[in-house]
């Protein structure tokens, strides 16, 4: 590791242009996990005081100028068209060029800056005041009426269309009706908190990473390729400004009164002021309620009202002059770190926690805080007796921020103890020995079959929904079983007798027959979400649907070989060493020998099926693109290989003809015609493989 990882950049003893260029490339960066992973490391504030350091040393060294530096450019969503494959999304969309740069706001934290930016506006301005909604710049096309692309801010000059998921919301109009020919408007595409947390407390069961706020989870729910999911998740949308050609009204705020009457989702939270102390009392308003609001905002924005008066102050490279934002600072309480414990995982994963002497953040006690894992902690330099920060702002998971106070202040009972804690080395809860995989940060306990939070997490997967959808064994039931020795592995939900059940504490015989007929009917669950129950690490959902259908039944999968489960989609090495590893275990042979016995499905039943399918598509190499109304492009990809196609991510001269929905992407549709491939539409296909 460098020497400098742990030092600010600008606490380097670095020469001014060394600087420039640092911090050119560590702003970058922080803009691509942003916009593009939705999965920040540095939070807005230290992002924004890096970015204004960077403009002080650019204004003082003109010599220096960089077109492509950050200062110059707003920063880019846009998803990759190949290259790395994002866990948060799927393949490419269309891009699409603006109409209008979109570009991003001037944002201060401080209440003089925003001051001094009203004074030096021209005299009897009025200033529109709105909330500044935390989450992904959408601008909506509209002609003739109809909704016809919803494009992210991207780099501003072009962004991803995202139409398909942008319908999933209800709250934008498809249609309007006495409005301009042509129309844009733009806003704030959200995740409301509510959503935000079932969201994460089901990645968290999952034991997937979890969305560190609504604003990435909002990012990343619209570059899902899937709209079932997209619709499930439940996004919504606030519009905020309106574009186009002889538009009604002369003022922003008369333009947005419009946008509310054709039926937009405007916020109310909207005010028009005339002088610097109705602007701080709006901001010292709803720097408190916001707390209270179903959706994240991080600030206050505001904008010159008249349009005429925007036009003639103009623009920057990167920013309107006639608008700013005014952001809030997170907040932020020091404590004192008492005790970091740690917790085992379903998959055996250990997360130390933070055990902190209670504070109110947001309305809220918090006394507990995740560190993540053991670099994590390193990172921070923190141990118990430390006094630290813990923020919430913008944020509803507690996270600890850094120290508090200096060393000698530390309120340790051992001054002499280590800086840094030793990560413990046996797992808490059954004491073997734990595991670092190269190349994974989290300490794992591998004694899956016998640890018992391990034992429960694996039943509770079981049984979910998603899995094998046994309805009534929730955790409390498997963990009541567990203790009284009725459930000890997944093979033993088939063992259960009514007489058992009925005898526990909470349940009696009506539960009990409850449960019985759940578990007989998940007998019947396929073969892809009964391998997806199994808990084999990683192979999720997804995985295991394309695992199961180059594999038809558990006694072929059993016998696979690295290199024929690493020729399957989306599975690469780590995964298939999983598998492998499961299927050596005796132990795991066991219980699936007794899940067969029982007569749970570990092999397809579309065998019979699938060879009633007529090939039609046999030996024909197929490229999918663009976006579809009948169905997702997962499931037309499914379709080419039930109807013997073979599907590719790229045309060549090897491809047979193009599967083109909506929006399909140029460069495909160019090279299609240059190499002479021919385009079938959705219905087209749908017609040649049903007949």
């Amino acid at each position: 590791m460098d020497l400098f990882d742990n030092i600010p950049i600008e606490q380097q003893g670095l020469t001014a242009e060394q600087e420039i260029k640092a911090l050119r490339t560590e702003l970058a960066e922080q803009n691509y996990k942003y916009y593009v992973l939705s999965a920040p490391t540095m939070s807005d504030r230290e992002f924004d005081e890096k970015m204004h350091r960077l403009q002080e040393l650019e204004a003082a060294h003109p010599e220096l100028f960089d077109p492509n530096s950050p200062t110059q450019k707003v920063g880019s969503d846009i998803q990759p068209v190949s290259g790395e494959r994002l866990a948060v999304s799927g393949e490419g969309f269309p891009r699409i060029k603006h109409r209008y740069p979109m570009l991003s706001l001037a944002n201060t934290y401080s209440r003089e800056e925003v001051e001094d930016w009203v004074r030096k506006l021209p005299p009897n301005v009025e200033i529109v005041a709105e909330l500044k909604y935390d989450g992904l710049s959408i601008s909506l096309w509209y002609e003739h009426g109809q909704l016809v692309h919803a494009v992210t801010r991207g780099d501003g000059t072009e962004g991803d269309d995202v139409l398909p998921n942008i319908r999933t919301i209800a709250a934008i109009p498809q249609t309007l009706i006495d409005a301009p020919e042509r129309l844009e408007l733009r806003g704030e595409v959200l995740l409301p908190w509510e959503r935000f947390e079932a969201l994460n407390k089901q990645r968290e069961e999952q034991e997937e990473p979890l969305f560190a706020n609504p604003r990435n989870a909002a990012s990343g729910t619209l570059k899902l390729q899937d709209t079932r999911e997209v619709a499930h998740r439940g996004l919504t949308c606030f519009l905020y400004y309106m574009l186009g050609e002889q538009l009604p009204g002369r003022t922003h705020y008369e333009r947005l009164e419009q946008a509310r009457a054709w039926g937009f989702p405007v916020s109310d939270a909207i005010k028009i002021c005339h002088n610097v102390d109705e602007v701080m009392n709006f901001i010292a308003y709803w720097d408190t309620e916001r707390k209270n609001l179903p959706v994240a905002t991080d600030g206050i924005v505001l904008k010159v009202n008249s349009l005429a008066e925007q036009e003639e102050l103009g623009y920057t490279a990167k920013s309107p002059r006639w608008a700013i934002a005014y952001k809030f600072a997170a907040e932020r309480q020091p404590t004192t770190l008492r005790q970091i414990t740690y917790q085992v995982g379903r998959t055996g994963v250990i997360t130390p926690v933070a055990n902190l002497d209670p504070i109110q953040l947001s309305g809220t006690i918090v006394q507990r805080a995740t560190l993540h894992n053991e670099d994590f902690i390193r990172q921070l330099g923190i141990t118990e007796g430390d006094r630290v920060f813990v923020e919430k702002g913008g944020e509803i998971i507690p996270k600890i921020v850094g120290k508090a106070e200096d060393d000698t202040t530390r309120q340790s009972s051992n001054p002499s103890q280590p800086r840094t804690p030793s990560f413990i080395t046996h797992c808490p809860e059954c004491g073997t020995p734990l595991v670092r995989v190269e190349g994974e940060a989290a300490w794992r306990c591998p004694n899956e079959l016998s640890c018992p939070p391990q034992l429960k997490g694996r039943l509770e997967h079981f049984v979910s929904r998603k899995a094998m959808n046994i309805e009534g064994l929730g955790s409390e039931t498997i963990a009541l079983l567990y203790d009284k020795g009725l459930l000890h592995s997944v093979a033993d939900i088939y063992s259960l007798r009514q007489e058992d059940l009925a005898a526990q504490e909470r349940l009696g015989d009506k539960s009990a027959q409850n449960i019985l007929a759940s578990v007989e009917a998940s007998k019947q669950v396929p073969w892809p979400r009964v391998l997806f129950a199994l808990g084999i690490r990683m192979v999720g959902e997804t995985t295991a649907k394309k695992i199961a259908k180059r594999f038809r039944s558990i006694d072929a999968l059993q016998w696979a070989s690295k290199e024929e489960l690493t020729a399957i989609e989306d599975v690469g090495e780590q995964i298939a060493d999983n598998i492998v590893a499961y299927f050596a275990d005796l132990r795991n042979l066991e219980i699936i020998t007794r899940l067969q016995a029982a007569g749970v499905q570990l092999a397809s039943n579309e065998r019979e099926a699938a060879a009633s399918v007529p090939q039609v598509l046999a030996g024909k190499t197929i490229v999918i693109s663009g976006t579809f109304t009948e169905h997702s492009r997962d499931e037309y990809k499914q379709m080419i290989e039930d109807y013997g196609g073979k599907n590719s991510g790229s045309v060549s001269k090897k491809t047979d003809f193009i599967l083109a929905g909506d929006n399909m992407g140029p460069s495909k549709l160019e090279k299609a015609n240059a190499l002479g491939v021919k385009l079938i539409s959705e219905q087209e296909f749908l017609q040649m493989i049903h007949g």
